[in-house]
Order: C-alpha cells, then structure tokens, then sequence
C-alpha cells in the first residue's frame, strides 16, 4: 500500500515473462508434437508447477534470506534474538512479497487450462499428492536458501544469494528426461547433469514429479521418494546449519 507504483510494476513485470515463456513454447510447439515425451498441453502443465513453486518461495521467503546479510551489517540481528521466538521462523517469515499473488494465479490459470486440455479425469488422490509434493518442492528450495543465507555470518554481505538462486533454479524450469542423451553409445553431458541432478541435488525432481503426478500419472514412485527424502533431510540439514551460523554470530555489541 506504500509502494503502489513499485508493486505494479513487479506485477507487470511478471506478466510479461510469463507471456514470453508461453509465446516461445507455443512456437516451438507449432513446428513440433512432442519434446521428450511431452506434448504441449503436458509441457505447459510443467511449467505451471515451476512457476508456482517459485512464486511461493519468492512471495514468503526469498526476500527474507536475502535480508539476512543486511541484519548481520547492521546488527539488528540482535533483535531477532532477543525475541522469544525461533530465529529461523522470524528471519524466514518476516516479510510477504505480494506481488508474487499474481504470478501465482498466472500459474494456477496455466496448469487448470493444461490439465483442460489434456483431458484426462483428475481424482482426488492425484490432487492431494500434487499439493504434497509441490510443498515439498518448496521445501527443498527454502533449504538452499537458508543454508546460503546462513553463510553471510562469515561472509558479511552476501550479495550473491539472488545469482545463486537463478543458476542453481534454471535447471529445474525443465523436465528431467529433457537432460537424457540421444546415442545410447557414449556419456553425453546432458546424463551427467541428469544424474547430478537426480540422486546428489534432486533439483530435476522437485518440479517433474508433482507435473507429471498431475499431467501423465505416475507409475515409478522411485523419484518422488528421492525428492521427498532429499526435501526432508535439506530442510534438517539446513536447520542444522543455521543453528550452527548462528553460534559463530559476534552482536553489534561485541
């Protein structure tokens, strides 16, 4: 409400990108039926699933961890541990980014419109299984991201937490068996970027799995226990790490 100039140009700005995604796909989809598997209106559902999970992750905590550096700087982290409640839940959930409202519902338009398209009878089940894992989606991302915020204790202003997060996410804006070789007779870089990916940072999986629970149906359960596995012990680990952070923390009093 203070910056309503500034909000509506986030928002135009949002729907601009999401207007040149679904403009570029749907040109290549003119002069092809398939990519890898996915015919348009699955491809469009995949992206829907990315972009949702993105917009929750930047709408209730990317601004957050990336303001954790600058409570470092300044010494108001001081505060946020005086204050009788977890540290890590406060710095997380400080701020809303509202903005991210409409690429949210730019994203629930696109995944209803595919799935429309695709034709194909949703049960229940498929529906609480897409929640769950587009929330374990989430939950992988955020670990990334404190895990790096909680680094700016040593590094001081951490000014490339937004670079890491558009390098290590670009690779998810696309499904996993996009990445798979075409000559069964050599290693090619895509399958080892696939398997990195996959079984050592699951990002491939995050976004495929709860897409294709929604656009194809899952038959191999083998990824989505990777992925939630994988979710469930980031977001420890990543506790683990900024509890620790913490600990090698010197107040501006000190």
């Amino acid at each position: 409400m203070s910056f309503r100039g500034n909000f509506f140009i986030n928002a135009v700005t949002r729907a601009f990108w999401f207007a040149a995604q679904l403009t570029l796909y749907e040109i290549i989809y003119r002069n092809v039926d398939l990519i890898q598997g996915w015919s348009r209106e699955q491809y469009f559902a995949f992206m829907a699933t990315g972009m949702l999970i993105n917009s929750i992750v930047e709408m209730f905590f990317m601004p957050n961890c990336a303001h954790f550096s600058e409570l470092i700087r300044t010494g108001n982290l001081d505060f946020a541990l005086l204050k009788p409640i977890d540290t890590q839940f406060l710095i997380s959930c400080e701020k809303v980014e509202f903005s991210m409202l409409n690429q949210m519902a730019l994203a629930i338009g696109l995944l209803t419109y595919a799935l429309i398209g695709i034709g194909t009878p949703i049960s229940v089940g498929q529906v609480v299984a897409f929640i769950v894992f587009v929330g374990v989606g989430v939950m992988f991302f955020y670990s990334l991201m404190i895990a790096v915020a909680a680094t700016s204790v040593w590094l001081g202003r951490n000014q490339g937490l937004y670079d890491f997060w558009f390098y290590i996410t670009v690779f998810a804006r696309y499904p996993r068996n996009i990445y798979g070789g075409v000559d069964d007779s050599r290693i090619e870089p895509g399958e080892l970027l696939q398997a990195a990916f996959t079984y050592v940072l699951p990002i491939l999986l995050v976004v495929t799995v709860p897409a294709e629970l929604m656009a194809k149906g899952l038959t191999d359960w083998r990824y989505p226990t990777i992925g939630f596995t994988a979710s469930v012990m980031g977001l420890i680990a990543s506790r683990f790490a900024f509890q620790w952070s913490l600990r090698g923390y010197r107040s501006a009093s000190s």
